[in-house]
């Protein structure tokens, strides 16, 4: 009885004891060190009255204070001597609104939903709200309560809607966000577009290979040797200007109109160490500087029907305009006046490709179009298809039929804007001639697991009025091979490269083995980082034309890429080559190369020059390339590259040793 008399006393003494704490609490002031908030706010003796907003607002969460979005919490006093509550030890998602600092609002940090504050932060360690708005400056907006009314308004310009709330108003030079000359906003009606591509080229190249003496009006007196001093520099600025109108909606098909006009502005100079290498007027002196405009496209293209739902086309392109025949540009690549028929079908699966084209003069100096000049009478005839995921996942596979029907034999002898005969070409008996070249091919481009490939294989057959050594009628029997094999590591690529070009056995015989091109501009083995590819090393002694084109692999002895005509009475081509490409930063990237070249048979060579026992090496060329991106974009590219040849034995043969060939290209790039 004492005992159950002595623990009442002492229940009574406690409660006594905890009413009197409560009651020495000031208004609003939290309770002491609790270890866990309740599931429900406990009642206190005298609640304050709960003032509801206008607004029908969504409950709001334990511990959270009921207050418009944006506005700032209220202080909350601590009394002195009070234990603080660590961040750590209170749910993230209740009392929030309480551990903000005063005045600060709710919507403070951008970034992720439920991201967390950033070290030595008053938000460390708690979920912060996503603020998407915080760019634009827009404020939350209330949920609207269960009566309120709606009232639709039409658009009349939804591409101009967020440029009218201010949120997309960018300036006109400004690429990198909406623009109306980037094609991101309607220029007039719903669906008509204006795209503006400016591109500024600049090239600074100096080398050196063998040129000519000339026989007359030479500048250094005294010289009786073929080859003269080798020194040369070029400097060539282009600016292209690319507009194109289209029609339609391009999100996910293609546009029902296009209109395309390119016009691109040429600056050049060149300067060298001997007279009549420029020009054939050796008074002009060792010096050029010319210029051109031209026109590289002009073209409209008209969208005729779907092939399925998914938007497989087809579509029709009359004009000047780009072609390539395969995927690196060994065949045909060029901007030429044509038809084209184009389009897809099976989900992209398959795509195709039916035209034609009359080929345009080019400009000697520049290499763009000419429309001062008439028409060439070379035609091309074209079809290809491409089939992917064939015969694996992950390679696409080509076939691709071309016909090129040339007869400027009937013309009278082409010279070009410095004096030099372009057709025919200066070589043997140098006679006009005509050819029909067929050319059947197969290309294949893509990876087998991590094993990248691109390979090329190409038959030529025809026939041409006359060879380059014989006055009568010649049939063309020719092909090509073309390998590139490489494996990414990481940063680091590295490639094997090898092409086999056959050439011509018999210069005088009435099969012509030597294979040549249409028009080509290939993307292999370095491409124009490479002194062979790049460089025009003319055939002192044998005849006016150069081993090799500029911008060209094939050693096909002709006049020049550009205006002369395909030449299938060459030595051929055998290059094996290894290369590294390696991404050091996203803005850097460093390229190596080492191609090994000769001829695949010397015969024409030794015809040309009435010399015996040439050598078939030419030499080792190798090469080190830059490419440097400083704002990680395509918009400001800058290229260095250096490449030199160490002469082999066909080389020597040819020109002699005493000069190392070398080649430097030096390329800033702007696009807009």
């Amino acid at each position: 009885m004492v005992s159950r008399v002595g623990m009442g006393i002492v229940l009574a003494l406690c409660v006594l004891a905890a009413q009197a704490q409560d009651d020495r609490r000031r208004p609003g002031e939290r309770p002491g060190r609790e270890t866990e908030l309740p599931a429900e706010p406990r009642p206190t003796a005298s609640p304050k009255p709960v003032v509801e907003p206008k607004e029908a607002l969504p409950a709001p969460r334990i511990g959270v204070e009921r207050r418009r979005p944006g506005e700032a919490a209220a202080s909350v006093e601590q009394p002195a001597g009070e234990a603080t509550v660590p961040a750590e030890s209170v749910s993230p998602r209740i009392g929030a609104s309480e551990r903000r600092r005063p005045g600060q609002p709710e919507y403070t940090r951008p970034g992720a939903s439920g991201e967390r504050g950033e070290p030595g932060s008053p938000l460390r360690g708690q979920r912060v709200p996503f603020a998407p708005n915080k760019a634009t400056g827009l404020k939350p907006v209330a949920k609207p309560g269960s009566d309120a009314e709606f009232r639709k308004e039409p658009v009349a310009d939804r591409w101009q809607l967020t440029r009218a709330l201010g949120l997309t108003d960018y300036p006109w030079y400004d690429p990198y966000h909406q623009n109306t000359l980037k094609a991101d906003r309607p220029v007039f009606g719903e669906y008509w577009f204006f795209n503006a591509n400016i591109v500024s080229d600049t090239v600074v190249e100096p080398r050196r290979f063998p040129i000519p003496v000339a026989p007359q009006g030479e500048n250094g007196p005294g010289q009786s040797d073929l080859i003269g001093k080798g020194e040369q520099l070029v400097l060539a600025q282009n600016l292209g200007i690319g507009l194109v109108l289209y029609k339609g909606n391009t999100t996910f098909m293609p546009p029902d109109w296009e209109f395309r006009f390119t016009p691109v502005f040429n600056i050049n100079y060149a300067q060298v160490e001997q007279n009549r290498v420029l020009n054939i007027d050796p008074t002009e002196g060792d010096t050029r500087e010319d210029g051109h405009i031209g026109v590289q496209d002009l073209f409209i293209d008209k969208h005729l029907w779907d092939n399925s739902a998914r938007y497989d086309f087809n579509s029709l392109r009359i004009g000047i305009q780009p072609f390539n025949a395969d995927f690196r540009g060994f065949l045909f690549r060029d901007e030429n006046l044509g038809i084209r028929l184009f389009g897809n079908f099976h989900n992209n699966y398959y795509l195709y490709n039916l035209a034609w084209f009359r080929r345009i003069e080019k400009d000697t100096n520049s290499g763009l179009n000419d429309l001062g000049e008439p028409l060439r009478k070379d035609d091309v005839f074209v079809a290809n298809l491409y089939w992917q995921d064939l015969p694996v996942l992950g390679m696409t596979s080509e076939i691709v039929a071309l016909y090129n029907r040339n007869r400027e034999g009937d013309e009278a002898s082409y010279f070009n804007n410095n004096g030099f005969i372009e057709r025919p070409a200066s070589i043997g008996i140098e006679k006009p001639r005509s050819y029909d070249a067929y050319y059947l091919g197969l290309n294949g481009d893509g990876h087998f697991g991590r094993l990248n490939f691109t390979g090329s294989a190409y038959l030529l057959t025809g026939n041409q009025t006359r060879g380059a050594f014989v006055d009568r009628a010649t049939d063309l029997f020719a092909y090509f091979l073309a390998a590139e094999l490489s494996m990414d590591f990481d940063w680091r690529r590295f490639r094997i490269n090898a092409l086999y070009a056959s050439g011509d056995d018999d210069p005088y015989d009435d099969l012509e083995k030597g294979f040549d091109a249409v028009f080509e501009n290939a993307l292999f083995a370095g491409a124009d980082t490479s002194f062979w590819y790049r460089q025009n090393v003319p055939l002192i002694g044998g005849g006016g034309v150069a081993i090799s084109a500029r911008n060209g692999l094939l050693n096909s002895l002709r006049s020049s890429k550009d205006e002369g005509q395909s030449n299938f009475t060459n030595p051929g081509t055998v290059l094996l080559g290894i290369g590294a490409d390696l991404d050091l930063t996203p803005q850097l990237r460093l390229s190596t190369n080492l191609n090994q070249l000769a001829f695949a048979d010397t015969a024409v060579i030794e015809a040309a020059r009435q010399q015996a026992n040439i050598d078939r090496d030419i030499g080792l060329d190798v090469s080190l390339a830059a490419i440097w991106r400083p704002f990680f974009t395509q918009n400001v590219v800058f290229r260095a590259s250096g490449a030199v040849l160490v002469p082999g034995g066909g080389y020597k043969a040819l020109y002699g040793d005493d000069e190392l060939p070398y080649s430097v290209l030096l390329n800033l790039t702007l696009t807009y």
